[in-house]
């Protein structure tokens, strides 16, 4: 079996563009991947296009291989659109391994130690600003059998909050424990961007709220201030989704800044190097919580990996989506008591529809971390997925 082709499918979804990548053999036996890559499409479509150069006409079952090949070769290593490229190649060469045999990508992983995985919802939020508006949006989504909420409750603040700013987060943060209870994990967001002193701060009054944890207090790139934040905070820290490969995990590991890791699938170099960052943790007693706000194709692959992982936690998933994430594959995930189950068809368990993913072309979104907006991005009509 050869590598024949390999395409991009880039798909509107109303806050970002899912980019699915999809391998084609000369058998006939197609591989999916996805390496969405919020704002950065275009130079994410032009990677992959470099890697099918050297790819077209090998062996696709080679996967460790053409992965050390590919990273390798690249002069500039790691960062966002190399390795989310490279990662959604990845999974597609897994997709089409798994089919071949007639196998989920699970069984070729070493086989399930979960059969379902815990999830928490992040999305559930859309359109709530005051304390109550989010706790009557948390009661419709734990109605719904979901056991774990995550959003940001800063708004547009960067690097530091003013008192006012702050209570009124905390405000929200009450009503939601308030209308949830004590049962309900309670997930918060920081998206990298305070300074050291208010991450510390904000960490401190979490505690009354026994949040699971405080996710990103800090920017990314410098494990020792997220060390110094953790080391200083009475709540468990979470860290991981914009760092690429077991290298640059090694500093966070090294310096144990973290209480929980995120890497995603779609970024941090597919489904064998999170395998790998995975067994480091679990090597150091830190508990693999996955970052996946992304499409179907990389909840697909997630969870086959997610399957395998005995330190696997818990795998963030939005709430809602478009409607036509419904017919952009065929997605079908099994959701019971804030589980999913895992799939157990061959590959990843999802096959594109490429004809519905041309009907919904790119568009251009803009980044919306720092501008308060986040509370307001929802489509105009949702469906729920699970």
């Amino acid at each position: 079996m050869r590598i024949r082709d390999i395409r991009t499918f880039v798909v509107d979804c109303y806050r970002t563009n899912w980019i699915f990548v999809k391998v084609y053999t000369d058998e006939g036996i197609d591989g999916v991947g996805e390496a969405t890559l919020e704002y950065k499409e275009k130079a994410l479509i032009g990677a992959v296009n470099h890697l099918r150069e050297s790819l077209v006409g090998k062996d696709p079952g080679n996967i460790e291989k053409i992965w050390r090949d590919s990273y390798r070769d690249a002069y500039w290593r790691g960062g966002a659109v190399l390795m989310s490229a490279l990662s959604a190649v990845e999974m597609a060469l897994w997709d089409i391994l798994g089919k071949s045999l007639g196998v989920p990508v699970s069984r070729l992983l070493g086989g399930n130690v979960h059969d379902s995985v815990r999830i928490y919802v992040n999305g559930w939020f859309a359109g709530a600003r005051e304390p109550e508006e989010f706790a009557e949006k948390a009661r419709q989504a734990v109605a719904r059998g979901v056991t774990a909420l995550k959003w940001d409750p800063f708004g547009s603040h960067y690097m530091e909050l003013s008192n006012g700013a702050l209570d009124h987060a905390l405000r929200c943060i009450d009503a939601v424990r308030l209308a949830v209870g004590n049962r309900v994990d309670l997930l918060i967001e920081g998206h990298g961007r305070f300074n050291l002193p208010t991450a510390v701060r904000i960490a401190k009054e979490l505690e009354p709220f026994r949040p699971m944890f405080f996710e990103e207090p800090v920017p990314p790139d410098n494990p020792d201030t997220l060390r110094a934040v953790k080391d200083k905070s009475p709540v468990p820290i979470a860290a991981g989704e914009r760092l690429y490969t077991r290298w640059d995990y090694r500093g966070l590991f090294d310096r144990m800044a973290a209480d929980y890791i995120q890497p995603d699938i779609s970024h941090a170099g597919g489904i064998l190097e999170l395998k790998k960052i995975a067994a480091e943790a679990e090597s150091r007693y830190i508990p693999f919580a996955p970052h996946n706000p992304s499409g179907p194709v990389a909840t697909a692959a997630t969870l086959q990996l997610a399957a395998t992982c005995p330190n696997f936690c818990i795998l963030e998933i939005m709430y809602s989506d478009v409607l036509w994430r419904r017919e952009i594959t065929d997605e079908n995930l099994q959701y019971a008591d804030g589980r999913i189950r895992i799939p157990e068809k061959p590959g990843l368990g999802i096959e594109l529809n490429e004809e519905a993913c041309l009907a919904h072309p790119y568009r251009t979104h803009t980044l919306r971390h720092y501008t308060g907006a986040l509370t307001d991005i929802r489509p105009p009509e949702t469906a729920f997925y699970f």
